[in-house]
């Protein structure tokens, strides 16, 4: 938990540090890349604030109307954060950058106007707005870096501890999506700068700011796609998913393992919050065991599957008859 807020807290002066920069170099400049850009900052700065407020409420203590705690809040604000800010960011850059080609037909914007908040802005004629633009995102470009360092950092210490082998797998098999979101943010946030540049030094070399207003609408598909890639991630475990097959599979094993077990009947895990899982196993037992053996060998399992999965905070073991199939 500590980890996810440290990345959190980084990200968080990173974005709210870049918002006011491209704010600035938009108001300097009126490009329409550097106003998507600031719309994308905004988002993410805002996107913080989500997830600090769900690892928050996360740390409440267990009540009778939550008996397992409130771990899947962090799963309800990043859902919240990948839809709405995500979204919102990604449609808002999406539909300016697009409104800008079709207005100017791709020959205005950048220093001679540009529309914000229904009020006609036109940059200073002493200033070279490339010049600004450039400041800007090389600056926002060095905040991004140092957050996504903080982010990538925490997401190879969770992949070390889980033996994932690529960043693929921990974003398919995390339970830690405030971390996850955290990291998407940022490299989606580098991507972007990436884009607003390559589409300023093409309107500067070309003299057309149509390619600045191209990527203002490239910005935007990205977001919105990674909002959706996000909000799947988070749906899952909004719904309650089961552990990885393979993590899985390797419980079953440890149940199996006992002297005493027969057979297991029925087997379920369920995520009821990042790094935290309840494990519910029916299992038949061998004839003839004894209530007070019965209770060792179920002991035994309990905190044999523990140590095997460190994320493991309750187990429910039910003996059942053995089937007559068995």
């Amino acid at each position: 938990m500590a980890g996810s807020k440290s990345v959190v807290l980084a990200a968080l002066v990173a974005n709210g540090a870049i918002a006011i920069l491209k704010f600035f170099g938009f108001l300097l400049t009126g490009s329409a890349a550097m106003l998507s850009e600031t719309y994308h900052s905004l988002s993410d700065t805002g996107n913080q604030v989500f997830l600090l407020i769900g690892i928050r409420y996360s740390e409440r203590k267990a009540t009778r109307q939550h008996p397992f705690g409130y771990g899947k809040s962090q799963f309800f604000y990043s859902f919240l954060v990948s839809v709405f800010l995500f979204g919102i960011a990604g449609w808002e850059s999406l539909k300016h950058g697009y409104s800008e080609i079709t207005s100017h037909g791709g020959h205005g914007g950048g220093s001679g106007g540009i529309d914000f908040l229904f009020i006609q802005y036109t940059p200073p004629a002493w200033l070279d707005p490339v010049w600004v633009n450039y400041t800007v995102l090389l600056g926002a470009f060095a905040f991004e870096t140092w957050a996504l360092y903080k982010a990538r950092a925490e997401m190879q210490r969770q992949m070390k501890r889980n033996d994932w082998d690529s960043y693929r797998e921990a974003f398919r098999k995390t339970s830690d999506v405030t971390t996850l979101t955290a990291l998407t943010e940022d490299t989606i946030a580098l991507l972007g700068i990436v884009i607003a540049l390559v589409g300023l030094v093409l309107a500067q070399l070309t003299d057309n700011p149509v390619y600045d207003q191209i990527s203002a609408v490239l910005i935007g598909i990205m977001l919105m796609g990674f909002a959706l890639a996000l909000a799947w991630e988070n749906k899952r475990l909004l719904l309650g998913e089961s552990l990885p097959a393979d993590e899985g599979k390797r419980l079953r094993d440890v149940i199996t393992s006992n002297e005493h077990v027969e057979s297991i009947v029925d087997f379920r895990t369920v995520y009821f919050g990042p790094n935290e899982v309840i494990v519910s196993a029916d299992i038949a037992f061998r004839d003839g065991l004894e209530t007070e053996a019965m209770d060792d060998a179920i002991t035994a399992i309990e905190d044999e599957l523990k140590a095997t999965n460190g994320d493991i905070r309750k187990v429910y073991i039910e003996p059942e008859a053995v089937p007559e199939a068995a």
